[in-house]
């Protein structure tokens, strides 16, 4: 009942263009497809198209109906804890933000020292967007939000000398020295667009009743 039925309309054209974008299909043609096929609206073809190619596909738009549909049919059968449940996990698949780059490595083990866990979600991006607000303010010379975000940009991507966890001493030097960075991170840093992320996920399933790791993407 949460899923009203244009939302799951949009959810379900989003499955569709994943599925289609990593099957190689333009962006252009998906976002037509979308529109002659399925007789979504222009906005709606365009803005499903757009999240599915964003970032190389989201991998997460085709977990979410899927999981709807398992969670809709089990309570439809009155499943109603973890056990109920098992058979349906057992072909279940997701997606966490994360990358097998070596700065997360990096960052992984900075955490552990630190006595906290840096797998929890968005520990990585949650440093990284930190430390380009920090090292954005250095290279601007301003702690002025209008001021610094022009300088995102600058120390984010290349070119420049790579910075990885741990070196923001380093990285601020090297600011200091006028010299130009490019701030790599946890979470393998590409800025895009209007300053958005790249993206880069690990595709998970289920498998003997663990999470297992199918592949960075």
């Amino acid at each position: 009942g949460l899923l009203d039925p244009y939302r799951l309309r949009i959810v379900a054209a989003r499955v569709l263009a994943a599925d289609r974008m990593h099957h190689g299909a333009p962006f252009g043609d998906t976002a037509r497809w979308l529109r002659r096929e399925h007789e979504l609206s222009a906005s709606d073809a365009i803005g499903v198209a757009e999240r599915a190619y964003r970032g190389g596909g989201v991998a997460r738009d085709v977990g979410y109906l899927v999981g709807w549909l398992r969670v809709r049919g089990a309570l439809e059968r009155g499943e109603t804890n973890v056990d109920d449940l098992r058979a349906g996990l057992a072909t279940s698949f997701g997606q966490f933000p994360g990358t097998d780059s070596q700065g997360a490595e990096l960052f992984q083990q900075m955490a552990s020292a630190a006595g906290f866990d840096g797998t929890s979600a968005f520990a990585p991006e949650s440093y990284d967007a930190a430390a380009l607000i920090m090292l954005a303010m250095a290279k601007s010379g301003s702690t002025d939000s209008k001021v610094w975000a022009t300088a995102v940009f600058d120390v984010a991507n290349a070119p420049g000398e790579p910075i990885q966890p741990g070196e923001l001493g380093k990285a601020l030097e090297l600011i200091a020295a006028g010299q130009d960075i490019d701030y790599v991170g946890a979470s393998a840093v590409e800025l895009i667009g209007p300053g958005e992320s790249a993206g880069n996920y690990r595709e998970v399933e289920f498998k003997d009743g663990k999470i297992v790791t199918v592949k960075f993407r």
